[in-house]
Order: structure tokens, then sequence, then C-alpha cells
């Protein structure tokens, strides 16, 4: 009886090539379907920018779900201003993570090539880093010669074959893209320069990079547009200095629509712009895009990025690295204080309640000494504290500096702020305790403490405080926070004499550095040649 049974061995398996191309063409094929089906669901959908977003956002990213939000619909909202019409020159300022090149530089023209209809258009794009814009445009001409792309809108939108490469393509509309590094802005032209980043981080601090990038933008970026009159120009970057193109635009006051996305809302720069934009956020400190960037994230990147990148970067509010009343080197670390100092603890206590989603304000106890004309910053205690940590800690740090140490403190206005002094002074009993009710603003405050660090009379001690203090005093007065800072000035100012104001204790502080007894220096004597008659002299004392 013959088996009907087959042999293993004969039964071939497909390889893995084989099911991976059997998985495309069933995902093609399904693609197909749906297109065929929703096609003009999709299109009605992709009439919005973010709509076009959320359509396509797997073709550029297929491995990474598309994350949305308000922020990403402000940048949409005004890019579409754009393209009706309505708005001629864009600045926009936003942290790094915004998706800022995908949406300005790779998006935005693919939606208006299909969605929109204007496969006329032509653009010029550019960015610090040729690689950059590279990979914008390699992008750019991926997402438009995709299948669904081209199942959409592929008669209207098809490339030219003798021009499409890397850094410059066409469409057989007339429509094209160019792409060219900041610096070599001298050539090409397009309805829409789009201009993403033309700063690096790198370069940002050198006066000589980033005075080429200002000239560059100042003198040759209109020359670049096809016409004066329609042609628009669309700056968008993270701040790196306060003159960069940002601050250069703000400051000459040139007709940019200015789209400002912190990434933590302060209420002193809430931003609107004329298209109707209102930033949604009101709590001070609440965040831009949670969605991506949540509370832990943000403190991470404080911490990592330092007072100053962050207060630029993430913040859009930069301060120059070398300090606006202060200047890091300015600042000499020493190991010790010399002997016969008087010391001071001056204290700041946090104004700021913890809010949901926002870090309260930091308790700074900074220690200083003062001796032979210079002062010392000794010890910086610093934390996020409640109420009854404070106590804890500012019982404790008295009872380690010792009762030699005079301790001063802030009294806010108010009853509750006399009874909030009183109950600190009562714990703080057996010590030196001043109490001063502050006067003027911050800055005014400062000055005292400026002047002496200008003048190199402030050392500090070495410590690992050392950078945190030195982040947030030298980009006083646009860092976020600055308690350290009036701990700084009113310990200062406290040995400076005391209850003066800020500009009396200067004037008074500097007559007496003035007038201060000069040790007796022997000139300098002349070499005298051994053998000659002066050096006989010299030895035998005539």
């Amino acid at each position: 009886m013959s088996s009907t049974v087959l042999k293993t061995s004969s039964v071939r398996l497909p390889s893995m090539g084989e099911i991976r191309a059997e998985r495309a063409r069933r995902t093609a094929q399904a693609e197909r379907d749906r297109l065929s089906k929703d096609g003009e669901a999709i299109r009605a959908r992709c009439q919005t920018l973010y709509g076009f977003i959320q359509e396509f956002w797997d073709i550029l990213e297929p491995s990474k779900p598309f994350v949305g939000g308000w922020a990403i619909m402000a940048m949409c909202d005004h890019l579409e201003a754009v393209t009706r019409g309505d708005i001629q020159y864009l600045l926009i300022n936003v942290p790094p993570g915004m998706m800022k090149s995908l949406l300005v530089a790779v998006f935005w023209p693919a939606w208006e090539w299909g969605p929109k209809g204007r496969a006329f258009m032509r653009y010029l794009t550019t960015s610090y880093s040729e690689a950059n814009v590279l990979r914008d445009n390699q992008k750019m001409r991926r997402l438009v010669e995709s299948d669904r792309f081209q199942a959409l809108w592929g008669s209207e939108v098809t490339f030219t074959k003798d021009q499409n490469a890397k850094g410059k393509f066409e469409n057989t509309q007339t429509g094209g893209r160019e792409g060219r590094a900041f610096g070599s802005m001298t050539g090409g032209r397009g309805d829409r320069v789009i201009i993403d980043d033309p700063h690096s981080t790198e370069t940002a601090e050198s006066d000589t990079e980033r005075s080429n990038a200002i000239r560059m933008f100042r003198e040759s970026i209109t020359d670049r547009l096809n016409d004066m009159e329609s042609s628009v120009i669309v700056v968008i970057m993270q701040r790196l200095h306060e003159n960069d193109v940002s601050g250069t635009i703000l400051a000459l006051k040139l007709p940019y629509v200015h789209l400002c996305l912190p990434m933590e809302y302060d209420p002193d720069r809430h931003c609107s712009t004329k298209i109707g934009f209102e930033d949604p956020r009101q709590s001070e400190g609440e965040l831009l895009f949670p969605e991506r960037f949540g509370r832990a994230a943000v403190e991470g990147l404080k911490v990592a990025k330092g007072s100053y990148a962050y207060a630029g970067q993430y913040q859009q509010r930069p301060a120059p690295r070398s300090g606006g009343m202060f200047q890091r080197g300015d600042f000499e670390i020493v190991e010790a204080v010399p002997a016969g100092a008087r010391r001071v603890r001056a204290w700041d206590f946090a104004a700021s309640k913890p809010k949901p989603g926002r870090q309260p304000d930091w308790t700074v106890g900074l220690g200083m000494s003062y001796v032979n004309g210079t002062f010392y910053v000794e010890d910086v205690r610093r934390g996020r504290w409640s109420p009854a940590e404070v106590e804890k800690n500012l019982k404790n740090t008295a009872t380690q500096d010792g009762t030699f140490v005079t301790v001063r403190m802030p009294q806010d206005p108010g009853a509750a702020g006399k009874a909030d002094a009183d109950t600190k002074v009562k714990l703080l009993a057996g010590f030196d305790v001043k109490v001063v009710s502050p006067t003027g603003d911050k800055a005014t405050r400062a000055k005292p403490a400026s002047a002496q660090a200008e003048a190199g009379n402030v050392k500090l001690i070495r410590a690992a405080w050392n950078d945190a203090f030195l982040d947030e005093v030298c980009s006083f007065p646009n860092a976020q926070f600055d308690d350290q800072v009036d701990a700084f000035a009113d310990a200062l100012n406290e040995l400076a004499l005391g209850n003066l104001g800020p500009g009396m204790a200067l004037f008074e502080l500097m007559k007496q550095q003035a007038e201060a007894p000069v040790e007796a220096v022997e000139p300098p004597q002349p070499e005298l040649a051994p053998g000659s008659i002066e050096y006989v002299q010299a030895i035998l004392g005539r």
C-alpha cells in the first residue's frame, strides 16, 4: 500500500525575503484600497496643515507615533495664515524638540504643493548646517514621491527628471525647492524663504560668526525673494543669544508676526498675534508641550543645560553668557578665607507656593564673609522646602554657623510678613538676627554687589554650588530664578554697612576702600654689576 503522506523535505517553505515581499505587497494593496474608499475624506482632512501632518506622519516617521498638542496647532495656524496671505513675515521662537524643521521645512511646503494646489510655489530653504538643509530636502521629496501622496495629488505634482537632486528639485508645474547653507545665501530665489536655525549652538557665542549671520540676514535675505510684494520669509529658531537673528528682528522692529512659545509660561511675556492667537496658558510655569515634555523631563533639562542655555533655548529669553550685571570672569574661586573676617548669612525665602505642574521658587541661605576689602561667598544652602523644612534648615544652619554670624532675613510687607518674620526671629533666639524690609527693585539692590564683583572684590570658596551660583548670577536679570542673586545682594549690603540703602552702602564702602591705608612698598633696587664701584658701596652700606 503506497503512502499518501508527503515527505517534509518535498515541501519548500518561503524564504524570509519572500515573506517580507508578500507583507509589503499586502500592505500596499491595503493602502490602495483605503485610498480608493476614503480618498475624498482624506483630502478633506488634509485641507488643514495639522490634518495633513497627522495623515502623512508615518511616511516620514514610521516608528514614532505622532504626538500633537495646542502648540503644534498654533504653529500650523500661523503657517496657514502665511499661505492665505494674511502674514508675509513670520518669526517663530520655540524650544528644541517641537518638530519645527519637519513642520516648517518639510510638511508645510508639501501641503502647499498638494492639498492647497500650489505646485507652482518655489522654496528657498536654509539652515546653519548644509547637512540639515539636504536632510529636509530629501524628506520632502520622499513625502511627495510616496505612493499615498501621488495617489491623491500625483496628477498635479510630478518631479521633472532633469532637475531632481538632493539640493535642488523641480516639478512639472514650475514649482521647485532649493536648499543652501545660511552662509551661502548669495544666490537662488523663492516665493518662500524658510530660515530654520540660522545659528548653531557652537557658533552663536562667537561675535564674528554671529555678526556674519546677522549681516547675511540683513543684507541678502530680502534679495532672495521672487516678489517683494507677495513672497514671504519664515524664520523659525530657538534663541541662542541676545543679538541673534531673532534679537535683530525684534530690536529693529521689523514687520514680523512673532509667535513666541517658551517651554514654561511666563505671564510677563504673554504671546498674542494678529491672527487672533493667544497663549492659552494662565499659570506661571505651565508647560508648553506636556504630551512630550513632562515636568520631570523639563527639570532634567534644566540640570543638564544649565541656567544660561535653558533660558535661551527653552524659555526664549537669552542672556549674555558673560553676564549683564555680573560676568563670570569677575569671580575668582579660592580655597579659603583669611583670618579676621566678619560674617553674615542672608536668606531669601521662596515667595511662591507649590502649584500643580510647576516647581516652586528656591529658598536660599547664602553665607558671606568680609576681610581686607574683599567679600567671600563661603556657602550656599538652597532647596525647595515646605514651611516646616524652611524653619528646620534656618535653625540648623544658624547653629552650624555659630552665634558670631549675623543672620539677615527679609520681611515681606503687610501684617502677614511681619508675623512670619517675628516667628523666625523667635526661632533664632540667642543669635544675632537682622530683619530688613527690601526697598527698590531687585536690580537696584544688586548694584553694590555688581560693582564689587566688577572691581574684583568678590571671591567664591571652591565648592559644588559654584556652577549653579554662577549660572544664575551671570544670567541675572534674565534668568528664570533670582533667589541666589537676592541673597547675594543682601549679604553684601549687610557687610557693606548694615541698614544703609544699596546706594549709600555702595558709596560708603567704596569710600572706605579708597581711604584704607596702603602698605608701603619698597621701590625696586637697580641691579648692580659685580665689581663695580656702586656694587662695593652697596655692600659696605654707603
